[in-house]
């Protein structure tokens, strides 16, 4: 069977590609979602990976749920409500613990739609770079269902509750443009040099330390929902461990003798 992520590395940089571009790379199979979690899950354990990039393959970012499954109560949306219930919990909403936790910057490059699920799945990434050409919908409410992997929660924290409650009670579709006026994205490129510019930007990041990377990335993550007082502590004890890294320690020297630095991952 034909992987649903197509999987490239380039030195400390991966890039995934959504691979079901006949389905607008629609998330239904729990083959497919599993598929994201191993990914997280090796990342996590790779300390040499630092920076991932999500991106689809063909004209969609991603069409969320497959509406055609929906209408045949099929793949995840098969059984009674209670067997629906326990495959949310046990696929789709599994992505959102593995991707939004994952230790390393998470860049997604949004090629075109990004439509319910796939709206959701570009906010669980830490930055949003878009193609001229695409397309954003909260769009559960136009079919009838709620945001079911995380939506609700994702959404107002990337844009705001008053954008976010405009998107998830309409459902309606807005441009790239309109997107980068919400906050939603940081930046919209063509669709010709998108890949390139998110790739190039992913290796800007990787250009720093490994250990700084992601620490900050859980700093970033735990100040959304911790008080100041314990996210200084949780900082301070981050910053021990960082102060004694040996490529901390290389990081000044080369700062010091003005020179490109060398990181081990030490």
């Amino acid at each position: 069977m034909t992987p649903f992520l197509i999987v490239e590395r380039d030195g400390a940089v991966l890039t995934a590609r959504l691979n079901r571009p006949e389905t607008r790379n629609a998330l239904t199979e729990p083959a497919h979602m599993q598929e994201i979690e191993e990914l997280c899950r090796a990342i996590r354990t790779d300390r040499s990976v630092k920076v991932l990039v999500l991106t689809g393959e063909g004209s969609a970012f991603c069409a969320g749920g497959n509406v055609k499954d929906m209408q045949q109560r099929g793949g995840i949306f098969a059984g009674s409500p209670f067997e629906v219930r326990e495959s949310y919990r046990n696929t789709i909403q599994r992505i959102p613990l593995a991707l939004y936790e994952l230790d390393v910057p998470v860049i997604a490059a949004v090629n075109g739609a990004a439509i319910g699920a796939g709206l959701d799945l570009a906010c669980m990434c830490d930055i949003r770079i878009a193609s001229d050409k695409a397309l954003f919908a909260e769009s559960f409410v136009k079919v009838g269902i709620v945001p079911g992997d995380g939506g609700a929660w994702l959404l107002p924290r990337v844009i705001g509750m008053p954008r976010a409650s405009l998107m998830a009670f309409t459902g309606d579709t807005i441009d790239a443009a309109r997107a980068l006026e919400y906050g939603l994205v940081a930046e919209v490129v063509s669709a010709h040099g998108l890949l390139a510019h998110a790739q190039a930007l992913a290796q800007r990041i990787a250009g720093n330390p490994s250990h700084a990377l992601r620490l900050t990335k859980r700093l970033l993550r735990e100040g959304q929902h911790m008080r100041l007082d314990s996210l200084l502590e949780l900082s301070a004890a981050f910053q021990a461990l960082s102060h004694h890294t040996e490529d901390h320690a290389e990081a000044v020297n080369a700062l010091l003798d003005k020179r490109a630095p060398r990181y081990t991952g030490r």
